[in-house]
């Protein structure tokens, strides 16, 4: 049992170290020596782990886009409605990112698609929960849901950007929020999750 607790350590160290190289130097940049160095594993304890770099990435992407399920099912099972949840799970995810480089790394590996063929997911998410908005009422009369759902997404991600770090990413998305609902969601609508950092 001690053994296999190690073993844990070891690779959740190795993960770490990883995600640590990416946040500061990038995927491509980053070789297994320096993910070495960082972590302060062995090649050989590495190597009992993960066949490669890329291995590695993989893991960091599948571990994020595991989280992130985890958050969305969270945020749809609260009963709130449409504009809420993706304030709301945004604003949750944006926090855990500012905190969590294995998160952010994830985010980082997804977007480039390593370790996730089709990317996050975050796009279909902003579809389906505008079209809902839309269907409940939610948002001004004549815009277009997939228009609005088009236009959110891309804000966010400017926001994440915008931003050489991580911390402020919540802020920067609690505005996004503010601006653009206020020309997207209609007036009666008021936020259960109000965008707030």
């Amino acid at each position: 049992m001690p053994q296999q607790h190690r073993a844990k350590l070891t690779r959740r160290a190795i993960l770490v170290g990883a995600a640590e190289e990416f946040d500061v130097i990038g995927y491509d940049a980053a070789t297994l020596s320096s993910i070495l160095r960082r972590c302060g594993i062995t090649k050989g304890a590495f190597y009992f782990h993960f066949a490669d770099k890329e291995a590695v990435a993989e893991a960091l992407a599948r571990q994020y886009l595991r989280n992130l399920a985890e958050m969305r099912k969270q945020w749809f099972g609260r009963g709130l409605d449409p504009l809420s949840t993706l304030v709301g799970l945004t604003g949750e995810a944006a926090r855990r990112v500012e905190r969590d480089v294995v998160l952010r790394s994830g985010l980082l590996l997804a977007c480039q698609r390593i370790g996730a063929e089709s990317g996050d997911g975050w796009d279909e998410v902003f579809d389906e929960l505008v079209r809902k908005a839309a269907e409940a009422g939610q948002l001004r009369p004549g815009v277009d849901p997939a228009e609005a759902a088009r236009v959110l997404y891309a804000a966010l991600v400017g926001a994440h950007a915008v931003g050489d770090d991580p911390v402020g990413l919540a802020d920067r998305f609690a505005e996004v929020w503010r601006v653009v609902l206020a020309g997207v969601a209609g007036e009666g609508w008021g936020a259960d999750a109000e965008p707030t950092g």
